[in-house]
């Protein structure tokens, strides 16, 4: 039975990339990963895999011309990361990863608590060894992160990184404390409160279908941590944040236990209020 989606675009174009790796000598693998493995896709998705080119052969495999194949292409570019992103011609986006078989596949198995495989035979659309469904198959079980020593890690996290954003800010950069609010401290807050909250299945990704995840008033209280880039927003919104950060850990300490530096808090919630918007 296949994965069940929302996109039968998406599904289309995997079905055709399937058809085409099976037809490409260079090939050794191809293993989905993303929203579409674990049948969250929708109109919206994207496509994002694991093309396995036989090692002796990677320097001759020609990943634009393969993808141009399998749609045309708008843009094709090596991102930041080192992943080959395009863009198709209907707008779907796209990220390949392009990796040696040997050392890639072996791999996979590491890649367990980060990432989701629940149809790992749907997932890998090319296997002409067997040795990727093998590995593949140890990412079909999602196991929650352990509940006491992942709070602690992200309470120590969030007085970490509010310090630092405190101190931005007492020093004038706007646009920094910004950026570090909701980049850095948000995500560590939404994952402590799924924790909280026994709501982990999007653990890697903490703000997806966070409305239909969490409580209304969490979903609240995220939304008061949240501004423009202008200062009295931000540094209002940095208050509101500590504030919940705080109470979340209080909450997590008061069901396991875990540390909380009493004293630090008071002194991030003291260096946050002297930035106080008038």
């Amino acid at each position: 039975m296949p994965v069940p989606s929302h996109s039968p675009a998406l599904d289309a174009r995997i079905a055709r990339l399937r058809r085409l790796a099976h037809d490409e000598p260079l090939l050794e693998g191809v293993l989905l990963y993303g929203s579409w493995t674990v049948g969250e896709a929708d109109a919206h998705s994207d496509i994002e895999a694991y093309l396995y080119v036989r090692d002796e052969h990677l320097d001759a495999f020609d990943a634009r011309a393969f993808l141009g194949r399998l749609a045309p292409l708008q843009l094709a570019y090596t991102n930041m990361y080192g992943i080959l992103a395009v863009v198709f011609d209907d707008l779907m986006r796209g990220e390949f990863h392009l990796t040696p078989a040997g050392p890639g596949i072996e791999e996979v198995p590491a890649w367990e608590g980060m990432v989701h495989l629940p149809r790992p035979e749907d997932a890998v659309l090319l296997d002409r060894t067997g040795r990727l469904t093998r590995a593949a198959r140890r990412l079909a079980a999602f196991r929650p992160p352990e509940p006491a020593a992942t709070a602690q890690q992200l309470t120590d996290e969030l007085a970490n990184w509010t310090l630092m954003l405190a101190h931005v800010l007492a020093r004038g950069e706007v646009a920094r404390g910004h950026n570090l609010l909701h980049a850095v401290v948000a995500p560590q807050q939404l994952q402590l409160c799924r924790l909280l909250r026994e709501s982990t299945a999007h653990w890697l990704t903490p703000s997806r279908a966070l409305e239909r995840d969490l409580p209304a008033a969490d979903v609240d209280r995220y939304t008061t941590t949240t501004s423009a880039a202008r200062a009295g927003e931000v540094r209002t919104a940095a208050l509101n944040s500590w504030r919940w950060s705080r109470e979340l850990s209080a909450e997590a300490a008061d069901r396991w236990g875990i540390r909380v530096p009493r004293r630090l808090h008071d002194q991030i919630a003291e260096l946050l209020a002297a930035n106080r918007p008038n």
